[in-house]
């Protein structure tokens, strides 16, 4: 779950941020049904999730075809970094394919 900060949906200049609400009639730290809810101790996620994708799999960066070879498929899945163009991509993703590792950000191949 996502919290914002209250109101930041009607000015623009609010960010979306989380921040304490702080007002002494707000709805939110008064904790009213329909209000935006604060985080609280009982939102984490257990230990063994956090930090994973919401698939389950923990993400690996991979720059090159070499770092494909360091994942363990049925733990780990694939996240081609930023910086690697669509010819290296392509190579990347046709190698996760036939060792069957799963790639998060496939993109269009």
């Amino acid at each position: 779950m996502a919290f914002k900060r209250e109101d930041n949906h009607k000015k623009e200049s609010v960010p979306e941020s989380y921040r304490k609400p702080q007002g002494s009639h707000s709805r939110s730290r008064l904790k009213k049904k329909g209000a935006m809810p604060m985080p609280e101790a009982g939102y984490r996620t257990s230990k063994d999730d956090r930090g994973k994708h919401p698939s389950g799999y923990e993400e690996v960066l991979v720059h090159n075809t070499s770092d494909l070879e360091q994942i363990d498929p049925e733990t780990e899945a694939a996240r081609i970094a930023s910086k690697v163009g669509g010819k290296k991509t392509e190579q990347i993703v046709e190698k996760a394919d036939q060792e069957e590792i799963k790639v998060l950000n496939r993109g269009g191949y």
